[in-house]
């Protein structure tokens, strides 16, 4: 069983791309059975956010061509157009992807701690569907404990660097004084709770979410003393926000460019800072258009966030020892387990001989045989079948020239003397 990380992220794909690839929630449980019977796997987990669609999966086919068609016929896309900007990543490769996702060294904000909560979300919604099994269970645990050791041991987390930083730190740039602007929130998730955090200790004036579930907004708005309304109330809040930024799970754009323009005009134009994380977008892109309007997606958020990369650099270097020595304790523990298959059978076949040989052994002390006879004949029957194979196939290894053979045994039993020895 072979296991396989294939995606595309914010390194390989622009956001146009991505947006198309990204998975609903709701959908990814049927998503990943239709991709386990349409391309042969036998086990999957997708991990799709606004920086990264990814699938794990173990399977024993050879390549990824009918992975990349299924994805392909998923998402309305052509299977070339996605194995230009996709990357492949087998067995060994795989493994240290999967942890570098996890620490945080593969984002676009170097050591972000949101991916290892999302790639934990991947995989329990894949364990509830009943898709992850032995193979892929382990690189989880393994991806989860190495990101625990990396944000323990290193200062790759001390920073608040996100996304959500990083949209705060450009309407910092963008306002003189967040004490005299108002913030519309769009979204109730984790990305939009660290925003909501970020511009209550940057002293925004106030704070609205909306999101379609009140509930969520009221939670999140009563934390940062804010206010929550429903996505249907929009229009009335949204000439009253001078940073807006949102980050919903949406298939299709929440604001359109007529919504704007509206709202400016009860602004009277005054300008508007926009930030749209979500992909899908939230935000129309000709809503970038108008003269009031500064809107920015995650890719613009680039610029902002290598700046605030560079404080991590060392740390990152050290997570990579971490992870490689994860990576190690990984297949280490695999070749441990490839050999129990081999153990298990050699002991059931000692044991099978050993149990006849008794039999016979007892059968013998019943008919008045010598007890020391029958013992003696018991230990040369069970000597005798445990070696007739392995003499003959050693025999035969002897001469073809395999000493590699020959050696092996010296070093599996620690025997003493040439290994050209007789058999």
């Amino acid at each position: 069983m072979a296991l396989l990380a294939l995606g595309i992220n914010h390194k390989t794909a622009p956001v146009e791309v991505r947006e198309r690839v990204a998975f609903a929630p709701e959908k990814l449980s049927e998503a990943m059975r239709d991709a386990c019977q349409q391309a042969g796997l036998h086990e999957v987990a997708i991990l799709s956010t606004c920086n990264r669609t990814e699938l794990y999966c173990a399977t024993e086919l050879p390549g990824t061509r009918a992975l990349l068609e299924w994805l392909g016929r998923y998402h309305g896309l052509d299977a070339a157009e996605l194995e230009r900007c996709a990357y492949i990543h087998w067995d060994e490769e795989a493994v240290r992807h999967m942890m570098r996702v996890a620490s945080g060294l593969d984002s676009l904000v170097l050591g972000e701690p949101q991916i290892l909560g999302q790639l934990k979300s991947a995989y329990s919604v894949s364990q509830e569907a009943g898709l992850v099994g032995a193979e892929l269970g382990r690189l989880f645990r393994q991806s989860f404990s190495v990101a625990k050791q990396v944000r323990t041991e290193t200062a790759i987390g001390q920073n608040p660097v996100s996304v959500a930083y990083a949209a705060v730190s450009l309407a910092q740039h963008i306002f003189a004084d967040l004490g005299e602007s108002d913030a519309l929130l769009i979204g109730a998730g984790e990305t939009i709770e660290l925003v909501a955090r970020h511009l209550k200790q940057a002293g925004v004036r106030s704070i609205t979410v909306a999101n379609r579930t009140l509930s969520r907004a009221l939670a999140l708005a009563e934390e940062v003393e804010g206010k929550a309304i429903e996505l249907s109330a929009l229009p009335e809040a949204l000439p009253g926000a001078d940073i807006l930024i949102s980050s919903t799970a949406s298939q299709l754009p929440i604001l359109g460019k007529g919504a704007i323009e509206t709202a400016l005009k009860k602004r009277k134009h005054r300008p508007m800072f926009m930030v749209d994380i979500a992909v899908p977008r939230d935000i129309e892109s000709q809503v970038g258009e108008l003269d009031d309007v500064y809107l920015y997606t995650v890719d613009d958020l680039t610029e902002v966030i290598e700046e605030n990369q560079r404080s991590r650099e060392t740390a990152a270097a050290e997570a990579e020892q971490i992870i490689e020595a994860g990576a190690h304790a990984f297949f280490n523990q695999l070749r441990e387990l490839a050999a129990v298959d081999t153990l298990t059978a050699l002991r059931r076949q000692g044991q099978a001989i050993a149990e006849h040989e008794l039999a016979r052994a007892l059968h013998q002390l019943e008919t008045g045989k010598s007890a020391e006879e029958v013992v003696r004949q018991l230990a040369r029957g069970i000597t005798n079948k445990m070696l007739h194979q392995p003499t003959v196939s050693l025999r035969k290894a002897s001469a073809e020239g395999r000493s590699d053979l020959l050696a092996l045994v010296h070093e599996l039993y620690q025997l003493q003397g040439s290994d050209k020895q007789p058999l």
